[in-house]
This record gives C-alpha cells, sequence and structure tokens, in this order.
C-alpha cells in the first residue's frame, strides 16, 4: 500500500520529536562536569548527524546547519521542555554564526573568496580566458600534445576548480574532437586538474577553508600555530593530488587506456566525427562568455592572474617579515634582518604570514587592475565593470555559506568535547602506521557520499588533528595526518557524480555525464589503491614523501601498462582502412 507523503513526513516529525524528547531526558540527569566526560558516546551525535544526513540527502548546507544546531540543542538542556530548549538551541545558533562572521580571520577568508570571484568574471568576460586558450589550442596539433596543453591550461587555471571546468573545457573540447581524442578523456582530464590542482595552490578560493581548518585543529590541541605554515607542508604529502596528475601525463604520452575509458577512446578513434551533447546543466552558465565583438587577448588574463599571484606573494611575504620582526623569536628576528630574501627566511615569512589578509589585499589589487583594464580597453563601462565584479563575487556565495557552518559546526564540536572523547577513547588503539590511510578513506566515502570536499573538511579536520596528535605526538605525523582529510576528501569528490566539479566538468566538455562519471571512476580508483599503498602507509611508518612519490609514479607506469592497451592513433587508422 502506498503511503501518503503527508502521513509520512508526519511519522519523520514524530520520530523527531520522540527522538529530542529522549535526548533530553537522558542529557538532563547527568551530572555536572567536563562535557566530553559527562556526555560520553553523545559526543559524536552533531558530526553523525552531518554524516549521515549528507549521506542521505545529498546537501552539504543542511546537513551542517542540522549539525550545528543540534549540537547546540545538546548544550542547551536543562530540563525535558524540548520547545524552550530548541527556541534557546536557534538563538544561540544565531549567535555562534554571527560570532563567527565577525571574527577578524574568518571575515579575511570571506572576502578574499568573493574578491576571486569577481576577477575570475572579469577575466571572462574581458576575453582573456579565451584569448590565452586559443594560443595553447594553435601549439595542439597532435593528441598527445591536445592532451598535454589541456593539463598545463588545467594548472595555469589553478585559483578555482569551478573557474578550470569552465574554461578549459570549453576551449579545449573544438581542439579535442578535430584530434579523435574522447569527450571522456577530455572530462577526466579537466575534472582531475580542477580540484587537486586547486586544493594545494597556495592562491585559490580553497585556501581559506584550507588553513582555517587547520589552524583551529591545532588550537584545539593547545598549539598556536600558522595555518598557512602547516598548509604548506602537507603538499608533498598530497599523495592523490600528485599522483593523479603525474597520471595524466603518463596516459598522455603512452596513449595506454583500460576500462571504460579504453572503448571510448576506440570509439572516437574510429568515428568520423562528435556529436555535441546537449544536457540543461549548462543553461546556468551560458551568460559566462567574453563580451561580443571585442579583440581577444592573452594579456587580459595574463596581467589580473599575475597580478593576483605576485601581489599576493609580496603580501605573504611582507605581512610574515613584519609578524616576526613584531615577534620574540630573536633567532628569526636575525635571520629576516641579516638575509631577508634568503630561501629561508622567505618560507618562514611565508609560515608566518596572516593569509587572509594577504589574499584579500592581493585579491583587491587584481580586482581594481581587472576593472581598470577593463574600462581603458573600452570593453566594458566603470558601471558594467563593476557589476560583472558584483556578479562574480555571486557565484561564490554558496562557498560562503559552507565556510560559516563549517566554522559554526567545528565551535560547536568543541564546546561539546567531541575530539577530546574520540581521544581518550581511541588512543592507543589506533596503530599509528595506518591512521593515515584510515582518515584518506574515511575523507573519501564521506566526500564521494555529500559531492563535496568543503563539507567533508569541515568535518573531518576538528577530529582528525586532535586524533592524530594523541596516538602519536608528532608533527610530522599530524601533518602527514592533516594532507590525509584533505586528500581523502578530494579523492571522493572527484569520483563523485554529484560534485560540483564532476557535473561542471562534463558540462564544460558536453560529455555525458554518466559516461563521464564511469570512465573517470577506474582511474581514480587505480590511483587511490597506489596513493593508500604507496603514499599513506608508508608515510605512517617514517616514510619521507621524496622516496615514496618516486616509487608511486613507476608503480602507476608499470600498473598501466599492465592493465591497459595502447590506443593509438595510427594503428586505429590503418585498422579501420583494412
Amino acid at each position: 500500500m502506498k503511503i501518503d507523503s503527508k502521513f509520512k513526513m508526519g511519522l519523520i516529525i514524530a520520530g523527531v520529536v520522540i527522538a529530542l524528547f529522549v535526548l533530553s531526558l537522558y542529557i538532563s540527569n547527568l551530572p555536572e562536569g567536563d562535557n566530553a566526560v559527562r556526555l560520553g558516546l553523545l559526543t559524536l551525535i552533531p558530526p553523525l548527524v552531518a554524516i549521515c544526513l549528507a549521506f542521505i540527502t545529498k546537501e552539504t548546507i543542511l546537513s551542517l546547519f542540522t549539525g550545528v544546531f543540534i549540537g547546540e540543542f545538546m548544550l542547551c538542556i536543562n530540563d525535558t521542555n524540548i520547545i524552550t530548549t530548541a527556541i534557546n538551541a536557534f538563538l544561540k545558533l544565531g549567535t555562534e554564526v554571527i560570532s563567527v562572521i565577525s571574527d577578524p580571520w574568518n571575515a579575511g577568508i570571506l572576502l578574499q573568496c568573493l574578491l576571486i570571484g569577481g576577477v575570475i568574471q572579469l577575466v571572462t568576460k574581458m576575453g582573456g580566458a579565451q584569448a590565452l586558450a586559443d594560443e595553447f589550442a594553435k601549439r595542439a596539433d597532435s593528441p598527445r600534445k591536445a592532451q598535454l596543453f589541456t593539463w598545463l591550461l588545467g594548472l595555469f587555471v589553478f585559483f578555482d576548480d569551478y573557474a578550470n571546468s569552465l574554461i578549459v573545457g570549453p576551449i579545449m573540447r573544438p581542439v579535442m574532437d578535430k584530434l579523435k581524442v574522447s569527450r571522456e578523456k577530455l572530462a577526466f582530464v579537466v575534472d582531475a586538474t580542477a580540484a587537486p590542482v586547486a586544493g594545494i595552490a597556495i592562491i585559490s578560493t580553497w585556501i581559506g577553508l584550507e588553513i582555517s581548518l587547520i589552524a583551529s585543529g591545532f588550537q584545539s590541541i593547545g598549539m598556536d600555530v600558522s595555518g598557512f605554515g602547516i598548509f604548506l607542508q602537507t603538499i608533498p604529502y598530497r599523495f592523490y593530488n600528485i599522483f593523479i596528475l603525474i597520471f595524466i601525463v603518463i596516459s598522455a604520452v603512452t596513449l595506454y587506456e583500460f576500462g571504460p575509458m579504453k572503448k571510448a577512446e576506440q570509439n572516437a578513434r574510429l568515428s568520423t566525427g562528435i556529436k555535441e551533447v546537449n544536457t540543461d546543466l549548462s543553461s546556468g552558465f551560458s551568460d559566462v562568455k567574453p563580451v561580443e565583438g571585442i579583440k581577444l587577448s592573452v594579456w587580459n588574463a595574463v596581467i589580473p592572474i599575475l597580478t593576483l599571484i605576485i601581489g599576493a606573494l609580496i603580501a605573504f611575504y611582507w605581512n610574515g617579515y613584519l609578524t616576526i620582526l613584531d615577534g620574540n623569536d630573536a633567532a628569526l628576528i636575525a635571520l629576516m634582518k641579516n638575509s631577508p630574501l634568503s630561501f629561508e627566511a622567505i618560507f618562514e615569512a611565508l609560515s608566518n604570514s596572516d593569509a587572509s589578509v594577504a589574499l584579500f589585499q592581493a585579491a583587491l589589487l587584481a580586482s581594481i587592475v581587472a576593472i581598470l583594464m577593463a574600462v581603458c580597453e573600452k570593453i566594458l563601462t566603470i558601471e558594467d565593470a563593476i557589476s560583472e565584479w558584483v556578479g562574480g563575487m555571486k557565484t561564490i556565495v554558496l562557498t560562503g555559506v559552507i565556510l560559516i557552518l563549517a566554522w559554526s559546526l567545528g565551535g560547536v564540536i568543541g564546546e561539546i568535547g567531541t575530539a577530546q572523547y574520540l581521544v581518550s577513547v581511541l588512543k592507543g588503539t589506533i596503530p599509528a602506521f595506518i591512521l593515515p590511510a584510515l582518515i584518506f578513506v574515511l575523507g573519501a566515502v564521506i566526500s564521494f557520499s555529500t559531492g563535496t570536499a568543503y563539507g567533508t573538511i569541515s568535518i573531518l579536520m576538528p577530529l582528525a588533528i586532535p586524533l592524530s596528535w594523541a596516538i602519536s605526538p608528532d608533527m610530522g605525523f599530524a601533518v602527514t595526518c592533516t594532507s590525509g582529510v584533505l586528500t581523502g576528501a578530494i579523492f571522493g569528490d572527484h569520483c563523485s557524480p554529484i560534485s560540483d566539479t564532476t557535473i561542471l566538468s562534463s558540462m564544460g566538455t558536453s560529455c555525458n555525464h554518466i559516461a563521464h562519471v564511469q570512465t573517470q571512476m577506474y582511474y581514480a580508483i587505480f590511483v587511490a589503491i597506489i596513493t593508500i599503498f604507496v603514499g599513506y602507509i608508508p608515510a605512517g611508518f617514517g616514510v619521507p614523501w621524496f622516496v615514496s612519490i618516486p616509487i608511486g609514479v613507476i608503480v602507476m607506469f608499470v600498473g598501466l601498462k599492465l592493465l591497459g592497451e595502447k590506443v593509438d592513433f595510427d594503428e586505429v587508422d590503418n585498422n579501420s582502412t583494412s
């Protein structure tokens, strides 16, 4: 018998009310004391609710919001009156959100993300991105070169994964079609240079979330470290990001393919033409195009982006330089005064800089430069340029909402004592060598199911850092586990069919979405297995990255040769004519 939807909703509401009442009844009778000790297993409820709801609904914002609300509800329980408790929890949630927004660090992160979004929009409207990619396309006169140029262009558009998918795919698609490279392979290269590149770029719309959560995680264990400094140290241990980028090159040069991708490439070689794939996914982005009738120039992309990059590097250095001089570390102060431009001094300055301020300053400068270029070249009026700049910011609003809820959830988890409870339970029960790999796998599962790396990082980072420190109080080990969170989240997001970048990559390349997911997943899992067994498990034993990465490259090459088959252009052409 079919259950009426209203009746089903009524059952859900009744179940939620009963669960909140039982939770209130139990917690209200607990003795006063430290939340981690007092609540025990219940401290896991807010992050578990966020994770499980994300599995079910695939909605990151709803899941994070619910997790925050449940946490605040638990903190507000004094009796069994769930209505009063719910009202107090809602008010406390509002206070928590306002608190994280008013924090100077968080405000700087939000602003720099918005400004970079504005710069991306202006570069696109001025035709800079199109012109730059056209220059790449002129030199891509062979299938190998076309794939490698797509890879290079993906590396160049490092500052945002959305921009990568929306710029690289549409520009390289005609070139790939002409050279009979499958849309599936193009979509894979575009997708694999989106989040994996933006996640490790020191200037991107990702870095704000990453370094803020890293800093908060270490603060929870009583360590006041530079989030940016730890971020830099994680880069060599981002094994999946590094391996997937190298895998693209190996596959492009050898022309070896396996799994569904091999069949897609064989079909593309034998085809006389590739039909366009119509999809409603592109309708929301159809207005992000260069202004009609303008003369395309690569400088309209190069100058604003170089301003962003160089400006950020200078701001990073200067901010860190002043921070060190105002500090109490005599050795660092002497280093800055005596050898301010040495490699060690530059690294220390970058590590001690306030990334939120530096990136905001650089993004503001790049925005001004882009607006002035658009006006001086008479591409846009000053009003239109500012309007496009603001329009670009709107595309980053969702990121801002996720950031705010992520910070709020981290605050609630810290207040309830979730990390402390996990540390007390798991300390000494998990072998240290397996923890980085375990964190990578857990991050991958959550990210795959939710379709977002942001939400996964937000949930796992506050738990992974305290746990890793409790199991092995070594900074190198903590850095490796931190990289496992960031990399596992990107792997899951890369594979997930509901991931925004996966969808945008399909849209930008006009590739059938399911075909993209099916062909890409085999490659992503292949690289992830190598990441676990060659990267994170050895790293858990203390094997340095400069040993694991070369071995991983060799294993990828040999594995591709064993699993794959060469889909050569000349061979296919000869077979098709015989």
